[in-house]
């Protein structure tokens, strides 16, 4: 009776380790792509008519793959109060991994222009807004585990990761808009991506040690 739990535990952690290699080797993709180019860029230059743009590629869909493994591992955690969000962080995070899919296929033009811009093409209104819908979703579900029945220290991390991505995300958005000191505000969305990356990386592993730890004192009462 046990082999059966036991094989599931071990495909569950497996599969835990491959989204966060998944996600850690994503992240180096793009602090790697973000060496190359001398000139300043923002996140999604990386993958608009450059030398990176493939690997690029790989990098969106290496957070999609973690996103969703995690998404799947995080279904079980629910909301504590109604004014928290309401959705559950497990459909946000599918909603963000989603959205990531849709701009990882359809990549944005050179320079990547803003919405409104003259030279903006539909590929580039495309990427755009798949990336903000999946960055926003990304948020909401930090938010979302702030306000669940996740324990202590993980709502409080990400809670201080929520705000923090907001801030620093809204900073560089409002210098891309205004187009003033772009290699401050690039380098503002390089940093929130990264927290939101390494967010998820330190969700997914605590949620899969808090699953192994439920599991372990259910067997010891059954015991």
């Amino acid at each position: 009776m046990q082999i059966p739990s036991t094989r599931t535990t071990r495909a569950r952690r497996a599969l835990t380790a491959a989204a966060a290699l998944a996600l850690a080797a994503a992240l180096a993709i793009i602090w790697a792509g973000r060496l190359l180019i001398e000139r300043p860029v923002y996140v999604s230059e990386l993958g608009a008519e450059e030398p990176t743009a493939r690997w690029f590629k790989y990098a969106l869909l290496l957070i999609v793959f973690g996103g969703l493994v995690v998404a799947w591992s995080a279904r079980g955690v629910r909301l504590r109060r109604w004014d928290a969000m309401l959705l559950r962080p497990a459909a946000l995070l599918a909603i963000s991994s989603a959205c990531f899919f849709v701009a990882s296929q359809e990549p944005c033009t050179s320079g990547c222009p803003i919405p409104f811009a003259d030279e903006i093409r539909w590929q580039d209104l495309v990427h755009t807004s798949s990336a903000v819908v999946a960055f926003g979703a990304a948020a909401q579900a930090m938010h979302a585990v702030a306000g669940s029945d996740a324990d202590r220290s993980l709502r409080h991390g990400s809670l201080a990761a929520a705000g923090s991505v907001a801030v620093i995300a809204a900073t560089g958005g409002i210098f891309s808009l205004l187009r003033f000191r772009t290699d401050i505000g690039g380098l503002l969305e390089f940093v929130a991506t990264s927290i939101g990356v390494l967010w998820l990386l330190w969700f997914g592993l605590r949620i899969q040690s808090r699953s192994g730890h439920r599991r372990s004192t259910a067997s010891s009462t059954s015991a």
